[in-house]
């Protein structure tokens, strides 16, 4: 596992979150304005989690996502796998994986076994935390839940 996880991912985790909000459908355009993207890139973000059931889309004048709120609610590390492919990688960290032993005489780099170690707790972490948790059930700041529209406060610039 990578110690970073892509741009999408992110976006995938926070658009989970705010469809979570309500029962309401977002439009593409609405959404990415609300988690900071593009309608383009916020649908290949969400293509995961719509193929996993967690999201729900309509195309047509009245379409878009919604959250499924289905009885599997998925951990924050499915949501990663469901973007980034399997975590679980026993490769070496090591930029040069020949520099790892363990590939030619058996016997790993100084950092393999820790690296295993970190990695495990880290999956751990994120395979006990819910992607959408109960603080997640409320609009993010400056979005009027009934429109799903950013208010003034979101759109005026910082002072």
């Amino acid at each position: 596992m990578r110690l970073e996880i892509t741009r999408k991912s992110d976006l995938a985790l926070r658009a989970l979150r705010v469809l979570a909000t309500g029962p309401n459908v977002w439009k593409a355009s609405a959404l990415a304005r609300a988690i900071g993207t593009t309608p383009g890139f916020l649908t290949q973000a969400l293509g995961p989690l719509v193929r996993h059931g967690w999201v729900l889309s309509s195309v047509g004048p009245t379409g878009g996502y919604r959250y499924a709120g289905s009885m599997s609610r998925p951990s924050m590390l499915e949501v990663i796998e469901a973007i980034e492919g399997p975590a679980l990688d026993a490769n070496c960290v090591l930029p040069d994986s020949a520099q790892c032993t363990v590939a030619a005489s058996g016997a790993p780099c100084v950092l393999h076994e820790g690296w295993l170690q970190a990695s495990a707790a880290v999956q751990a972490m994120l395979a006990g935390t819910p992607a959408v948790t109960p603080c997640s059930q409320r609009p993010p700041a400056g979005m009027d839940r009934s429109r799903h529209e950013p208010t003034a406060a979101m759109t005026s610039p910082a002072r």
